[in-house]
C-alpha cells in the first residue's frame, strides 16, 4: 500500500508540472495582459509613456519570454511563494484561504443534500424499472442535465427574489445591516448567511441531482442482474434486505470514482453559480482575476485545483479497496 501511494505521488508530481506549464502558457497567450487591461485608456490617451509601459511589464514579470516567466514562477512556487495577486494586491495564498471557505460551505451542504436525495431516488428508479416512478426520475434527470446554471439561476432569482420577494437575489449578508461583535450578533449574521444561501444551494442541488441519479440507477440495474442477487432472492431474503444489504454495497464501488471530482469541487468553488448570485467565493474571485490576466492568482488557483484533483483521485483509488476487498493496490 505504501509503495503504491509513493508511486502515485511521484507520477502526480510529473502531472502537476505538465499542468502548470500548460496553464501558464495559455494565460500568457491571452490577447491582453494585466497591464494593458488595467492601463488601456491611459496608454491610448498618452498618460503613460512607452517607457513607463515597459517598466510596468518588467515590474509584473510580463516582459520576458513565456519559458523564462514559467521557470521564474516555478522557482517561487517551490519555495512556497505563489506571488501577489495583480488584481487583489495581496498574496495569492491569502485570497485563496479567505474565500475558499465560502465556496466550501455552499458546496458541502449541496453535496450532502445531493447524495441524500439522488442515491435513494436512483435505487428506487432501478428497482421499479419502466414504472411511472422510473420515467419521472428519468425526465427529471434530463431536465437537470440540460438546464444551464446561469439560465436556471436567473429564473430562480426572477421568481423567488424579484417577483415573490422571499429571498435576496445576491450576496452573503444584508449589506444594510451592521452585526454586533457579540454572540447574538454573530448568530444573527450566521442566520442571514443561511438565508442568503438557500437559493444558490437549491440551484446547485437541483442541477446536480440528474447525473448522480442516472449514475446510481445504471449501476444498480447492473448489480440487480448479478447471479448472487438471484441467489439471495432464492434463499427467501426480503427484497429490502437484497437491495440495501447486498446490492447497495456493490453499487457504491463505481460511485467511489466520484471522490476524484468531489474534493476539488468542494474547495474550488462554483464559478457560474457564484457569478449569478454574486457570492464572494473562490470561483468568483478566480473569474474576476482571469478577466484581467492576473497570472499569479490564476496559476495559484488552478494549481490548487490540480492538487485537490490528484488527492481526490488517490483517495478514490483507496476507496476501491475499502468498498471492494477484491481490489489489491499493492501490486
Amino acid at each position: 500500500m505504501v509503495k503504491y501511494i509513493l508511486k502515485r505521488l511521484g507520477i502526480s508530481i510529473v502531472i502537476l508540472l505538465g499542468v502548470s506549464l500548460i496553464i501558464y502558457t495559455l494565460v500568457r497567450l491571452m490577447p491582453m495582459n494585466y497591464i494593458e487591461t488595467t492601463y488601456r485608456e491611459k496608454i491610448s490617451i498618452g498618460e503613460i509613456s512607452e517607457e513607463d509601459y515597459q517598466n510596468l511589464l518588467k515590474l509584473y514579470g510580463l516582459d520576458g519570454s513565456i519559458v523564462a516567466g514559467y521557470f521564474r514562477w516555478l522557482g517561487n512556487m517551490i519555495k512556497g511563494d505563489l506571488g501577489n495577486s495583480f488584481k487583489y494586491r495581496v498574496p495569492v495564498t491569502q485570497v485563496i484561504s479567505e474565500h475558499m471557505w465560502v465556496s466550501f460551505g455552499i458546496a458541502l451542504v449541496a453535496t450532502i443534500l445531493q447524495f441524500l436525495i439522488a442515491i435513494p431516488l436512483g435505487i428506487s428508479s432501478a428497482t421499479h424499472q419502466y414504472s411511472a416512478r422510473d420515467y419521472t426520475v428519468t425526465v427529471f434527470t434530463m431536465i437537470g442535465l440540460s438546464l444551464p446554471t446561469y439560465f436556471f439561476g436567473a429564473i430562480v432569482i426572477k421568481v423567488f427574489a424579484v417577483d415573490l420577494g422571499w429571498f435576496d437575489p445576491s450576496g452573503l449578508v444584508d449589506t444594510g445591516v451592521t452585526y454586533a461583535n457579540t454572540f447574538a450578533g454573530q448568530m444573527q449574521k450566521f442566520g442571514d448567511i443561511i438565508y442568503h444561501m438557500i437559493l444558490p444551494i437549491t440551484v446547485t442541488v437541483l442541477l446536480s441531482l440528474g447525473g448522480l441519479m442516472r449514475y446510481t440507477r445504471t449501476n444498480t440495474l447492473e448489480v440487480l442482474n448479478a447471479d448472487y442477487i438471484r441467489t439471495a432472492r432464492a434463499k427467501g431474503l426480503s427484497e429490502k434486505t437484497v437491495i440495501y444489504k447486498h446490492a447497495f454495497r456493490n453499487t457504491l464501488i463505481p460511485l467511489a470514482t466520484l471522490l476524484a471530482g468531489i474534493i476539488p469541487g468542494l474547495f474550488g468553488g462554483m464559478m457560474i453559480t457564484e457569478q449569478v448570485f454574486d457570492i464572494p467565493g473562490i470561483g468568483n474571485m478566480a473569474y474576476q482575476a482571469l478577466l484581467v490576466g492576473d497570472i499569479p492568482f490564476v496559476m495559484g488557483y488552478n494549481m490548487f485545483l490540480a492538487i485537490l484533483t490528484v488527492i481526490g483521485t488517490l483517495l478514490s483509488d483507496l476507496m476501491y479497496a475499502v468498498v471492494d476487498p477484491r481490489v489489491k493496490l499493492g501490486k
